[in-house]
């Protein structure tokens, strides 16, 4: 594998109450006519009441269980995820969006300064949510990639004792069946260290918890700037402030509770800056991206410049 040339920048986003609007599931509740407080309120009591049987859940992802259990029970009938992605497709996203994501992304791709040294800007996200919905949605033509939950639907047979199985799996009305991946607020780090080494690119040539050079990782933490909605994204925002990456929290406009978590943050030194929910024009949120991506372009400019500068200095010389 070659050495990159540290010429990208990625944006790494949350994805509910950061980009859309509510909870990305709330199409499922419309679709199927249940009620969504109800749903969450219900979801939520399960840590409890399995902690009171002795089982240890995780409070991020539990609710994916219980999607599973709505659709055993008949709540949530043909749920798949060629419907996920459909429910996608009604997901509402904040002011702006998904129009910021190609404007910043020109902002650098067409300056004729950055073009010299091909510097580039990707978007990724990585949500707690389910991928297929975040796939089915209007955002998702302008991101590299997408890290979220997903599910199975045709769990692939165990051969054991395949001697008494009959054929069962002839069932024509495909439905999520079980967990295939589960990303919680913890392991969302993980997420960004596989963007920093490119392992959504080379899936198959390097894993996670392989050692490699500075030189060989693919997006230095130093190009990211993570954009997110609040305490529970403290591991990424914690990640990136150690490794030299930018931070920023978003909050619902008008929203004194939500501004004040994201004020706590910036107190705590997790974020470098945080504004409203807002990606149009002039708000303070599109100045704040599109200033420090430029700053970040900048850097990548200069060092590339200081390079070729050091290189022609050192090149022999007759001796007179």
């Amino acid at each position: 594998m070659r050495a990159f040339e540290h010429n990208i920048i990625a944006l790494i986003w949350d994805f509910d109450k950061t980009l859309a609007k509510n909870y990305m599931q709330k199409p499922i509740f419309k679709e199927y006519n249940i009620n969504e407080e109800e749903f969450w309120k219900e979801n939520n009591s399960l840590v409890n009441k399995y902690k009171e049987m002795g089982i240890t859940v995780n409070k991020d992802t539990i609710y994916l269980n219980h999607f599973l259990t709505c659709v055993n029970q008949g709540i949530f009938p043909g749920l798949n995820n060629s419907k996920l992605r459909e429910l996608g497709k009604e997901i509402e996203f904040f002011d702006g969006l998904p129009d910021f994501f190609n404007t910043i992304k020109n902002t650098i791709e067409k300056d004729e300064k950055y073009k010299r040294y091909k510097i580039t800007v990707e978007h990724y996200i990585v949500s707690t949510g389910l991928k297929a919905m975040i796939e089915g949605s209007k955002i998702a033509p302008y991101v590299k990639d997408i890290w979220g939950c997903t599910f199975i639907e045709n769990p692939i047979p165990s051969k054991l004792n395949s001697k008494n199985l009959s054929d069962k799996r002839q069932n024509n009305d495909k439905v999520i069946t079980q967990i295939g991946y589960a990303i919680d607020h913890t392991s969302k780090t993980r997420a960004v260290f596989e963007i920093n080494k490119g392992i959504n690119v080379y899936k198959d040539e390097i894993d996670v918890n392989d050692r490699m050079p500075y030189g060989y990782r693919r997006i230095p933490f130093s190009n990211m700037i993570y954009i997110a909605d609040g305490p529970s994204d403290v591991p990424v925002f914690s990640l990136l402030k150690q490794k030299g990456g930018k931070t920023f929290a978003v909050y619902p406009k008008g929203e004194t509770k939500s501004f004040n978590q994201v004020d706590q943050l910036r107190e705590d030194g997790r974020i470098d800056m945080y504004g409203e929910a807002d990606y149009t024009e002039e708000s303070l949120t599109y100045m704040w991206l599109v200033e420090n991506v430029k700053q970040i372009a900048d850097k990548i400019y200069n060092a590339k410049e200081e390079a070729i500068k050091q290189s022609a200095s050192q090149s022999p010389k007759h001796i007179l």
